[in-house]
């Protein structure tokens, strides 16, 4: 067997197994890291170590490390509890404050299951309590933390960007930003509607409850018990600010200097080309100093496990480009025939171990592995690494990934099973429709 079948090999094994076994893939991908490059190549630590992506490392440290912040001290709950005022608590409305919330949370650099993680519970008890739909909401908040995720300070986003800078290909920050939130928000309009949106809208003014009165519904539709009375409602939510001034419907000084940041984040990243990394290390740091009480345990919640993943995998695919095996991978899916064809399977391939794996983790490998397919001109290298990103993300909602899981795991009990095979239906459907919609739209018109 040649050296390329060998290390692409190994490749599909770490994928498999972190999948079956629970391993963190990029520490698998570090380990046949070493393995690869010392045993198949003759190459030295040092060799391998030359791969370890240090720009992106900060990026993901910076960005999780100021989510984070923003987290302990109640900056997301604000958005959260503010989104659902902005819509006049509307229970029809309240579907989309969900999707907006995480594509809020994702697009200022939220991991994408941290996101569901803290919102899901939220949109689930909603859903439970004024009878929407839970496969609706949960398709709702899965797609809206897809939607913001390549933002370019988003996790997706500087990854995506960050691989293309590296491979010196040519790239579009705003098409793809754009083209992953329409996908998103189209998956999301779909569900809307094939789950009992318009009866939502048919309620008319239906209004729901927010604020320690939505915690308190929430709760007991959770728990089976009956729901709070308007007058303990109001002695909750008295009680509530009465023990804690900084309650999540208040803007108090620290939540609006991070939302001041953040802004600034946005703005430096797009308008004066600021590195995202050092920019939002920077930014977390002065919040650090100015408020240490609520910093404390923020650098734990750093998404430790994403920094590693992507760390190891992009490892193992800087080694298998420096060995050659990336351009004979390209030279073979070139040879297909069709550059077209090429494109779609590249596409699936992506939508299919997604579907199954990290999203994180196929963005960082699929991209290098497409580039000398790329680089031939033969397709558009920016349509395609938007339709390959839409395809290789939009499948986040099945069952088998981690936010469709965190979906299930936070729906009642009685519906857990329903809501499962059901995501698995709609999960498996755009693992097929999402290949060939993203394809035909981005990279046939432009071939």
């Amino acid at each position: 067997m040649s050296h390329e079948l060998i290390s692409l090999a190994v490749l599909v094994v770490v994928f498999l197994v972190a999948t079956l076994r629970g391993v963190n893939m990029g520490a698998l991908a570090l380990v046949a890291s070493f393995v690869v490059g010392l045993a198949v190549y003759n190459a030295t630590t040092e060799d391998v170590l030359a791969g370890f992506p240090s720009g992106l490392f900060v990026i993901l440290v910076g960005v999780t490390y100021l989510f984070a912040l923003a987290k302990n001290n109640g900056t997301v709950d604000w958005i959260v509890h503010g989104a659902v005022r902005a819509v006049g608590g509307r229970v029809a409305l309240v579907p989309w404050a969900m999707f907006l919330v995480c594509a809020a949370v994702t697009a200022i650099g939220a991991v994408s299951p941290a996101a569901v993680a803290i919102v899901a519970p939220v949109a689930m008890g909603f859903a439970l309590r004024y009878e929407i739909h839970p496969v609706m909401m949960g398709m709702m908040v899965v797609q809206g933390a897809t939607a913001g995720s390549f933002s370019p300070i988003g996790i997706f986003g500087s990854i995506t960007n960050g691989v293309v800078d590296t491979n010196d290909l040519p790239g579009n920050q705003g098409v793809l930003f754009v083209s992953t939130f329409l996908a998103a928000t189209t998956i999301a309009a779909i569900t809307y509607l094939a789950f009992g949106g318009r009866e939502l809208l048919a309620r008319g003014r239906q209004e729901v409850a927010v604020g320690a009165e939505a915690e308190q519904a929430s709760y007991a539709a959770t728990r089976g018990a009956a729901p709070a009375t308007p007058h303990s409602a109001v002695e909750a939510r008295r009680s509530m600010r009465a023990d804690n001034p900084g309650d999540a419907s208040r803007l108090d000084p620290q939540r609006a200097l991070t939302l001041v940041g953040l802004a600034a984040l946005m703005v430096g990243a797009l308008g004066f080309d600021l590195d995202v990394g050092f920019t939002a290390l920077t930014i977390a740091v002065a919040l650090t100093l100015a408020f240490p009480a609520s910093a404390k345990g923020a650098v734990e919640k750093i998404s430790w496990g994403t920094v590693l993943l992507i760390g190891g995998i992009v490892t193992y695919v800087t080694l298998l480009q420096n060995q050659g095996v990336v351009d004979w991978l390209g030279d073979a899916v070139a040879d297909v025939g069709s550059p077209l064809v090429a494109a779609l399977l590249i596409c699936l391939i992506g939508a299919v171990v997604s579907a199954f794996a990290s999203t994180t983790g196929i963005i960082g490998a699929l991209i290098p592995l497409a580039v000398p397919f790329l680089l031939t001109d033969q397709v558009n290298a920016i349509a395609l690494i938007a339709a390959l990103a839409i395809s290789s993300s939009v499948v986040d909602c099945s069952p088998f990934s981690t936010n469709g899981a965190l979906v299930v795991a936070n729906a009642d009990p009685d519906q857990r099973e329903m809501v499962f095979r059901r995501l698995m239906q709609w999960g498996m459907s755009i693992v097929v429709a999402a290949p060939l919609v993203a394809w035909a739209l981005l990279v046939v018109p432009t071939a």
